[in-house]
């Protein structure tokens, strides 16, 4: 009897290591949000002792690498934790891994979201370019309800523009894309429409502060950016 059940949880084993294979690749699907419908891919790969890792693309926010903090499958049964933007996702498996359906819920919302694989995800790439005279790391700190919280934005010059991405390190979240990035002269805005945010300021002449507002929800706040090393 200890011989059967040993094999039937060796089988059992196999089966999972086997669909945990088998997800492994790109992933395409669209969310059908009040503001129009976003097409998502998500890039699942193979990390250290058989765990997943995984990021997540919003193609039409122009929001590529965004972070899974945590992947998670359990027979059929696949979760994603999507700290950068308050997100999670949970969804099932089919048999022939050819699909997962399930849903996606942020900030207390919940929404249809199914994905199928894709052999060449849409994906905007960006090639780098000559950096601009504020590429780099910009630090500041928000004091909102009493509280602190630092912002690192991250700024990088590319053939199509500049881009960026934000890292709330207070709230352990790193890598927030910054859906767009426009500067005018000394006017800089960076907006996140992931986490509904946005920053506009002004350079200063010798390049080492930004001094402007953050804006999120109805709110608004002082926000003054020095320049990291």
């Amino acid at each position: 009897m200890n011989r059967v059940l040993m094999i039937a949880a060796l089988v059992v084993s196999t089966a999972s290591v086997a669909r945990a294979k088998s997800i492994v690749g790109d992933w395409q699907g669209t969310l059908s949000a009040p503001g129009g419908d976003l097409r998502l891919v998500l890039h699942i790969t193979a990390g250290e002792g058989g765990s997943l890792k995984a990021t997540l693309d919003s193609v039409d926010q122009g929001a590529n690498g965004i972070p899974v903090a945590s992947v998670a499958l359990k027979d059929s049964k696949l979760t994603l934790d999507v700290e950068a933007v308050q997100g999670t996702y949970e969804g099932t498996v089919n048999a022939e891994a050819t699909e997962i359906k399930g849903t996606w819920t942020q900030q207390g919302q919940s929404f249809p979201l199914d994905f199928k694989p894709v052999t060449t995800p849409t994906k905007t790439e960006q090639k780098p370019a000559k950096p601009s005279d504020i590429d780099g790391a910009w630090t500041g700190t928000l004091e909102a309800g009493g509280q602190k919280i630092r912002v690192v934005f991250h700024i990088t010059n590319t053939e199509n523009g500049l881009t960026a991405t934000m890292d709330s390190p207070d709230q352990n979240a790193n890598g927030i894309p910054v859906t767009s990035v426009t500067r005018t002269g000394a006017s800089l805005k960076l907006e996140l429409k992931l986490i509904g945010g946005a920053f506009e300021g002004k350079i200063s002449s010798d390049l080492t502060t930004i001094e402007g507002t953050w804006s999120q929800a109805g709110n608004t706040m002082p926000l003054t950016l020095k320049r990291g090393k």
